[in-house]
């Protein structure tokens, strides 16, 4: 037996596993897109488990308030691209396979051209634009996409657009949520998460692309699994068993004009500041500027004369809402701080 071989040996003699399905997994084919708190577990364990081709995509930097549930990473990779440190450090752990680094922000222009070469793909991202962008194109391809989502104690784990036997597909995640007012619902690094909590559901996600290659088990296809960090209590959700969405385009991605913490703070005094996060953060503590929560996005009066930039805790809150403000005023003079005040006080 050779080396690889024996690498493989316990998962080879599950009953009903064998080489075959061991085969099935060298020869497939999986885009992991997102190398955070979801993405670093899953690449992990499909690494582990032979893979034989897997993709990972990520355009972010590894900053300090990742370390504690994406842990890939170490202090030694702070400021370095994920995608590309991901890429080492996964390909250390199993040389017999093959991985390919994207370093590269998932859009509209190249998601198509990005999850043609692939036969699955794993939702690991942490944003709603990134995520129905995903879904839409995987419908489009006839891709299966394996989901995952994070928040403070609960996870979500589904398989979306997995082909039936009778030629149509199961529900994707438009036929849960049609759509999400993304300024309304905070992420993880305003509303906080449970660190197990991301290896938790990013290892349910490696299972269900084990499960898809390899036609072992029963697939989350049409229904959602909600797991409870806290009671370690979990519950599934039918959608049914094929899809009542039409999609027949991607919706064109954005670009979210923004400004680096070093330009900002390079020339403070050129810009009008807003704080569009909740009183109570912005009481204690915030780097000036005006206070308008995103409920009240709406109503902001912008200055014509000067350009203004939005700040909230990641970044995420001030990019949804810049991209509000411009769909209705697209002349707009207007910025969000790239990485909100975690970078601000990263920076020092």
């Amino acid at each position: 037996m050779l080396p690889e071989d024996l690498r493989y040996s316990c998962q080879v003699a599950l009953p009903g596993f064998g080489e075959a399905a061991q085969a099935q997994l060298k020869a497939a084919r999986v885009l992991v897109v997102g190398a955070g708190g979801l993405g670093c577990p899953a690449a992990q364990y499909l690494v582990a488990a032979g893979i034989g081709n897997i993709g990972i995509a990520d355009f972010d930097v590894v900053s300090i308030s990742n370390l504690h549930r994406q842990i890939l990473y170490t202090e030694a990779d702070l400021g370095l691209k994920k995608a590309i440190i991901a890429y080492a450090k996964l390909q250390t752990q199993n040389p017999h396979i093959t991985l390919i680094a994207h370093n590269i922000k998932i859009s509209s222009q190249n998601v198509m051209e990005i999850i043609e070469q692939y036969d699955i793909v794993v939702d690991g991202t942490d944003n709603f634009d990134t995520k129905y962008l995903l879904n839409d194109a995987c419908v489009l391809a006839g891709k299966p996409l394996v989901y995952g989502a994070i928040y403070q104690y609960e996870g979500q784990v589904a398989v979306w657009n997995v082909l039936n036997t009778d030629g149509l597909r199961t529900p994707n995640y438009r036929d849960l949520f049609p759509e999400v007012d993304a300024l309304q619902i905070p992420n993880c690094a305003e509303g906080g998460v449970i660190p197990t909590l991301a290896g938790i559901i990013g290892c349910m996600q490696a299972n269900e692309v084990i499960k898809l290659i390899t036609n072992t088990g029963e697939i989350l296809a049409g229904k959602v699994l909600i797991f409870d960090a806290q009671t370690m209590q979990s519950r599934i959700i039918k959608l049914g068993t094929t899809t009542q969405t039409h999609i027949t385009a991607l919706t064109t991605s954005v670009a979210i004009p923004s400004i680096s913490v070093a330009a900002l703070k390079q020339n403070m005094d050129a810009y009008e500041l807003v704080d569009v996060r909740t009183i109570e953060e912005h009481k204690a503590f915030n780097i000036g500027g005006r206070h308008v929560p995103v409920s009240d996005i709406d109503n902001l009066d912008l200055n014509n004369n000067t350009a203004t930039i939005l700040y909230c805790a990641s970044g995420k809150r001030s990019a949804e809402a810049v991209k509000r403000i411009i769909s209705k005023h697209p002349s707009a003079i207007i910025f969000s701080l790239e990485g909100g005040l975690k970078a601000w006080q990263e920076a020092g």
